[in-house]
């Protein structure tokens, strides 16, 4: 079982990248974030054709997640977090495909920071970490997938050089502490886990060249429970993506459960 975790950027300017992805890696989960795009416009018909059922808590301009499946259609459990009825930004949609439960996740950027932007980063992160102690003790697989906004350490396998983003939200000590927090409820990092000893970026700034200089950062994440984690067999980034003609700035990031 090959599930991914891709923030697109823009779902509508980025379908061919998504569709020429989704052909060759040919995920069976696939969590999406960032569609910036409506519950309306969201392009189901081309990801049908594609083979992919999918979800989706869309939002016009901004935000956005989704979840596919391929050859099957997932199963809608939450849309967006518990804790504060006045968020209407989309970032959070749970689904369960066969015996896995997956949660698409695009955590808030937090900048600039300080300010209300970060105070509403570390806010969500409390309520995503409230909510989702309860999924890691489900006894089949649960995988939580997405862009989390955080740079775990200043390590070279985490980022290309931390001294340039001091000052970002991404890097901030409580973002990091709320970061461990989420890690110690028993959740393995997976990228991490496998590959602790090389950069595994999955994000490049379209500025400053930072692509051609492979200055990049490691944000997104696949957080397995310990059904997951037992049956862990590789993780990866597919790096390439990001190289294409007019891609994200990110690219997809993924595990494979025996």
């Amino acid at each position: 079982m090959k599930i991914a975790t891709f923030n697109v950027n823009g779902i509508t300017a980025r379908l061919p990248r998504l569709l020429e992805w989704l052909a060759e890696s040919q995920p069976d989960i696939a969590c999406l974030q960032e569609l910036k795009t409506s519950d309306e416009t969201f392009p189901e018909q081309a990801l049908k054709d594609a083979g992919y059922g999918a979800i989706w808590h869309g939002q016009k301009g901004f935000n956005g997640v989704a979840v596919l499946a391929r050859g099957a259609q997932p199963k809608e459990i939450r849309r967006g977090l518990p804790g504060d009825p006045d968020d209407t930004h989309s970032r959070y949609l749970e689904a369960q495909v066969g015996d896995f439960v997956v949660a698409s996740i695009y955590l808030p950027n937090g900048n600039p920071q300080p300010g209300p932007k970060f105070d509403y980063k570390l806010a969500w992160f409390e309520r995503l970490i409230q909510h989702v102690v309860g999924l890691h003790g489900l006894p089949g697989p649960v995988v939580l997938a997405g862009d989390y906004n955080v740079v775990p350490t200043d390590g070279v396998h985490d980022i290309y050089n931390a001294a340039s983003w001091q000052k970002d939200a991404l890097l901030q000590p409580e973002t990091r502490a709320a970061y461990r927090r989420l890690l110690d409820q028993g959740w393995t990092d997976a990228i991490h886990h496998l590959h602790a000893d090389k950069p595994m970026y999955t994000f490049w700034d379209f500025f400053r060249n930072r692509w051609p200089r492979n200055a990049g950062l490691r944000i997104d994440h696949l957080l397995l429970n310990e059904a997951s984690a037992a049956r862990l067999d590789s993780a990866g980034v597919d790096r390439e993506v990001r190289g294409r003609d007019k891609p994200s700035d990110h690219a997809p990031a993924w595990v494979v459960l025996r």
